[in-house]
């Protein structure tokens, strides 16, 4: 742990001498973490160079540092350490000094370096692929933090009720990697709180293939819930919708978002929906538009005013989806109002 008093301490001069020599921009870190100027000790040429070691130029040295000041505080043998973990999943090092530059912060992280390697040695055991777990320790560090104990009893806990809800042994791996790799932060989760909200959906009547079925649409967010604010979420919906239990669970299994969004984002929601003129009728038809924030939706709208197609007197399909989705359906709405209407009795003009 290093000290944030910094009143009654001065910057130590030769750490600002050997950033100068590197033309590391001093203010950005005086901005950013001036603590990290006040150590007694610092390794500014030594992680330089393993840095440049391993391909780094100047301007990302620099760059890095700049980024994520802390990396000089860590001894060259923790780094290099560090460099070694990661080298288990790296290509080579023209990739590895890539990601550094992207995301130094992730890098160095040296705490956590035996349950790191345990992690990585887990994952790949498990079958995700290298290039997938250099995107977990880039952008989802944390769940390496954990003992990899911990993350297999998690893992273990998965595979368990998606056998017992009806899934199929020779499936299951596929689907445990998918979900890991659209979301890892299921691994963030104890295996209780997972338990706990597949019995909340199968006591309001889901059956089991349709807690699969919800499982893979929700990517997994379903684990960072909890039965209370489930429950919140889909009152609303049926106070809203005014459906009966059975119409509801049609109607969140078609949105999951129904059940995964709080009350006050999907209030918010409605109510930009219900200002551009947009019915109950028509949003409980095609509940997925509660998926899209107001501002998309808006934009949307919009963009299809402008083409003089009618939002309220038409569904909404045409709104829904992913941006590219957006554009195809844009683009054939565009097309069908450009194309000329052939007459096929009108005579045609043709020279002698």
């Amino acid at each position: 742990n290093y000290t944030t008093d910094t009143k009654s301490r001065e910057e130590n001069k030769k750490t600002l001498e050997n950033l100068y020599s590197l033309s590391v921009d001093i203010t950005k870190i005086r901005r950013l973490k001036e603590w990290v100027l006040l150590q007694d000790v610092a390794y500014v040429k030594e992680i330089a160079a393993i840095l440049q070691d391993m391909g780094a130029d100047e301007t990302t040295v620099a760059s890095i540092i700049e980024r994520c000041p802390e990396a000089i505080l860590h001894t060259p043998a923790k780094i290099n350490s560090q460099r070694a973990l990661w080298q288990l999943v790296c290509q080579n090092e023209k990739q590895l000094i890539k990601l550094i530059e992207q995301f130094p912060e992730s890098f160095f992280i040296t705490e956590y370096q035996q349950n790191q390697k345990a992690n990585i040695l887990f994952f790949q055991e498990l079958g995700l692929k290298n290039n997938i777990i250099t995107r977990f320790l880039t952008s989802a560090p944390n769940i390496f933090y954990n003992p990899a104990e911990r993350n297999k009893n998690v893992i273990e806990t998965l595979q368990r009720n998606y056998l017992n809800l009806g899934g199929s042994e020779a499936n299951m791996k596929i689907w445990i990697l998918k979900l890991l790799s659209q979301n890892p932060f299921i691994l963030l989760n104890t295996s209780t709180a997972i338990q706990e909200n597949l019995e909340f959906l199968q006591k309001n009547y889901f059956t089991d293939q349709e807690v699969l079925q919800l499982l893979s649409k929700l990517k997994g967010f379903i684990f960072q819930l909890n039965s209370t604010t489930m429950h919140k979420s889909m009152l609303f919906s049926k106070n809203i919708f005014k459906c009966s239990d059975q119409e509801l669970k049609q109607l969140v299994l078609k949105c999951p978002a129904l059940l995964y969004y709080s009350v006050t984002v999907l209030e918010e929601r409605l109510e930009g929906l219900l200002k551009e003129g947009i019915s109950i009728a028509q949003i409980r038809e095609t509940p997925m538009v509660l998926e899209l924030t107001t501002q998309i939706v808006q934009y949307r709208i919009k963009k299809l005013s402008a083409l003089g197609y009618d939002i309220k007197s038409g569904n909404l399909e045409s709104l829904n989806g992913t941006k590219k989705d957006f554009e195809v359906a844009y683009g054939k709405i565009q097309s069908k109002k450009e194309r000329p209407i052939f007459n096929p009795v009108a005579p045609l003009h043709i020279e002698d």
